[in-house]
């Protein structure tokens, strides 16, 4: 029989047997496609009621489309006391606190990514380990630390320990870019007599912008919706960041603002959206190194 008849013959039906199978994958795929609907649905929703319950003038805790839009919840909000000043206290902590964390997980990486020493592994393990601590049972000891040496109340001393809990992540999340670097690029540098500080800044540091572009967004993001650190050390209600004036909108017995604490919300969501979409590029390009290592 010649190819073309193989060809344009009658196709080869599925036995018996063997459509019970299909038809068990076909369930099966379409029992994981509405478990990702629902689980899609979970996180939609939410959203979807912030948006509409911002424009909505009747606003309740119920997703509605509602009957006649307008921006009153948004000029409820927009105001020195409700949302200028928190909202700048935010990026004053989260600001500082993120570029403190990236300058000194910067310089505690690149010695235990370029050395090799036995404590390594030992202070990566610690690292490890101070990531699994939760807040709470170390707040105490903290808060009485800062009573101490007179840092509560103050947004120096919220940076730094804002700083100081985002940092052991960061030293991991910095020193796996870092590995991703060739090595052959600073001994060039080192051999036309650059420091190791300098290699740092001028070569490390600018081929591993996607690493930087991380620590940077996961920092700001963590600090930025914490609530229990800046309502432990912060005492002054001009001091407060926006994580914890949110809480304004929660009145007495049970009553609750729902339209403008949902106007709020986007206000207070844009900064952070606004952060990724300026890194978003970064985000998904890789290292360019192009032909820097040969051989």
């Amino acid at each position: 029989m010649s190819r073309a008849r193989l060809r344009t013959g009658p196709r080869p039906r599925l036995h018996p047997r063997s459509r019970p199978r299909v038809h068990a994958r076909a369930a099966r795929r379409l029992l994981a496609d509405a478990c990702l609907l629902l689980v899609a649905a979970a996180f939609a929703l939410p959203l979807a009621w912030v948006v509409l319950a911002a424009v909505d003038p009747a606003a309740g805790l119920r997703v509605r489309v509602p009957g006649a839009l307008t921006l009153g919840n948004f000029r409820a909000v927009l105001t020195p006391d409700i949302t200028y000043t928190p909202l700048l206290n935010s990026l004053i902590l989260c600001g500082g606190g993120t570029a403190l964390t990236v300058v000194c997980a910067a310089l505690a990486a690149y010695p235990l990514s370029r050395f090799r020493s036995r404590l390594n592994r030992p202070f990566l393990l610690t690292v490890l380990f101070a990531t699994s601590l939760p807040i709470t049972a170390i707040m105490v000891p903290v808060y009485a630390l800062f009573v101490r040496v007179n840092l509560i109340d103050t947004l120096q001393g919220t940076i730094l320990f804002f700083a100081a809990t985002q940092l052991p992540f960061a030293i991991w999340l910095m020193k796996n870019f870092m590995d991703g670097v060739p090595k052959e690029l600073e001994e060039a540098a080192w051999t036309d007599g650059a420091s190791p500080l300098q290699s740092l800044l001028r070569i490390v540091l600018p081929l591993m912008g996607p690493g930087l572009a991380v620590v940077t967004v996961f920092s700001f993001v963590m600090m930025w919706g914490n609530f229990f650190v800046p309502f432990m050390l912060l005492l002054t209600p001009d001091q407060m960041p926006a994580s914890v004036s949110v809480n304004d909108f929660f009145g007495n017995r049970g009553m609750v603002a729902y339209g403008q604490l949902a106007a709020f919300s986007v206000i207070y969501s844009t900064p952070v959206i606004l952060l990724y979409v300026l890194v978003s590029r970064r985000l998904g390009s890789g290292f360019a190194l192009g032909g820097a290592v040969k051989g």
